[in-house]
């Protein structure tokens, strides 16, 4: 007999959160969700640009001023960002944020061009001052911001899912807002079959995607936006312009690790034309909707456990 499946929801980053593990009893499961959704609280606490005691708003309040001490998981977060910033060409850097601050995707408005050029010198991954021996990381000019929600809920279901697997669980999911991390298959030995939302349905679905093992994760134009003169303008913006990214209703991608796979739907998005080369260079499994509602997808077999 095969154990049941427990559905164990909360709330974390800004949204709606679940993990769901193959165990016999339900304490048992209750107590191992909650030691993994304490990791991802403790993520949100340690990294979110709300709080004024995380280390990312330390770092903010220090940007033209004093270098910040990083612990060790906050270097290899950098480390990270770096490698994002090198691969994507510049497009995915977590200094961007600040370019939120002339967008507010509650109002149907597009930002006059003087303000968007005013907080373009603010983006810039390349100028901060990281000390290698020190462990200590600079903003160099007052008013740059670090953000790392491009990877952050994707860096906290791997956090949460490596939880789960300690405890012995080779059965379940970590989802955080779509962002998800698989464990294995269900206890029968079958897939998961994860829907994918319809960018222009709320409640529709624009396919399914069956996982066994590894992480999927979507990036889209449908979750903070607003529609002027017919065009959609989205919360995914280009560094470089300022300007909302367009092309692509969503980009969902399979791959082993939840961060590669919220990394490369992200890049995808903001590569624009570029991006189904790009994907193909990635070799991932992914599936794409582009501006016409055109569907594009391929499937890497070297991907764990997807089948879309």
């Amino acid at each position: 007999m095969v154990d049941p499946v427990r559905r164990v929801p909360f709330q974390a980053m800004a949204s709606a959160c679940e993990i769901r593990l193959a165990a016999p009893h339900s304490a048992s499961a209750q107590a191992i969700a909650h030691e993994a959704i304490d990791e991802v609280l403790r993520i949100e606490r340690t990294y979110s640009r709300y709080r004024p005691d995380s280390i990312v708003a330390r770092i903010n309040a220090q940007a033209g001023r004093d270098p910040v001490a990083c612990d060790d998981e906050t270097w290899q977060l950098l480390a990270c960002a770096d490698r994002l910033h090198a691969s994507s060409g510049g497009l995915f850097d977590v200094t961007s944020g600040v370019l939120r601050r002339a967008w507010d995707f509650r109002r149907p408005r597009v930002p006059e061009p003087a303000r968007l050029a005013a907080l373009l010198p603010l983006v810039d991954w390349t100028s901060v001052e990281r000390d290698e021996r020190g462990r200590s990381i600079r903003l160099p000019r007052a008013g740059m911001e670090l953000d790392f929600g491009g990877f952050g809920k994707e860096y906290a279901a791997e956090r949460a899912a490596a939880v789960l697997a300690r405890h012995g669980v080779r059965h379940g999911y970590v989802n955080l807002g779509g962002d998800m991390r698989f464990l294995g298959p269900q206890p029968d030995g079958r897939a998961w079959r994860i829907g994918i939302q319809d960018p222009r349905r709320r409640d529709g679905v624009a396919a399914s995607i069956d996982v066994e093992a590894g992480a999927l994760a979507t990036s889209g134009d449908y979750e903070r936006y607003f529609d002027l003169g017919g065009r959609r303008y989205c919360h995914v913006l280009n560094p470089r312009t300022g300007m909302p990214v367009s092309g692509w209703r969503s980009v969902s991608v399979l791959a082993p690790l939840a961060v590669l796979a919220g990394s490369v739907s992200t890049i995808a998005m903001l590569k624009e034309a570029d991006a189904l080369p790009f994907l193909a260079a990635s070799g991932v499994s992914y599936f794409a909707i582009d501006g016409d509602g055109r569907t594009h997808h391929h499937k890497n077999h070297d991907t764990p456990g997807g089948r879309p």
